[in-house]
């Protein structure tokens, strides 16, 4: 590429920046490693009980990206269900066990500790369980974002009491 070329690229830059700008309509975010900024509140009711949720950025149930995190009690079991778009978790602190499939056999789950990483695209069945620790992990996606239990009767919004 010539000279002119890069400059007329960089002149068109420049031209969109204004129209560029105004597609972030969010603040920059900065959330620092002892996650004092990260406020958790009580779970959502298709959550087991007891969990935490904070939405860092973005909103799960509108399209677009999103970051949330979660945090699950020792002794906690997220039943085999699917998400309606792809998902990333990283562990941030604690253990928490995953396996992909329509059921739970606790035999196959593979643990992970801080700095383990899952990707699940869209519709693939996993579940999720923790043991004599709580965890604390981030969940990155893309709304708008859903969680569908394989067995109805697992989701903890429709049993006695709400949450699980």
């Amino acid at each position: 590429m010539t000279i002119r070329s890069w400059l007329g690229v960089a002149a068109m830059l420049v031209a969109a920046g204004p129209a560029l700008a105004a597609d972030h309509d969010a603040p920059g975010m900065v959330v620092k490693p002892d996650g004092a900024s990260v406020v958790y509140g009580p779970g959502p009711a298709n959550l087991p009980k007891g969990t935490q949720i904070s939405q860092v950025a973005g909103d799960p149930a509108k399209p677009g990206p999103f970051v949330l995190r979660l945090k699950f009690p020792a002794n906690t079991v997220i039943a085999p269900h699917t998400h309606s778009k792809a998902e990333t978790l990283t562990i941030l602190s604690g253990s928490i066990y995953h396996e992909h499939g329509e059921t739970l056999d606790k035999s196959k789950g593979a643990a992970l500790k801080a700095g383990g990483f899952v990707f699940l695209p869209e519709d693939m069945p996993h579940s999720l369980w923790t043991t004599d620790e709580p965890v604390e992990l981030q969940v990155n996606g893309s709304g708008p974002f859903g969680l569908n239990y394989i067995n109805p009767a697992d989701d903890p919004s429709r049993q006695t009491g709400g949450k699980g």
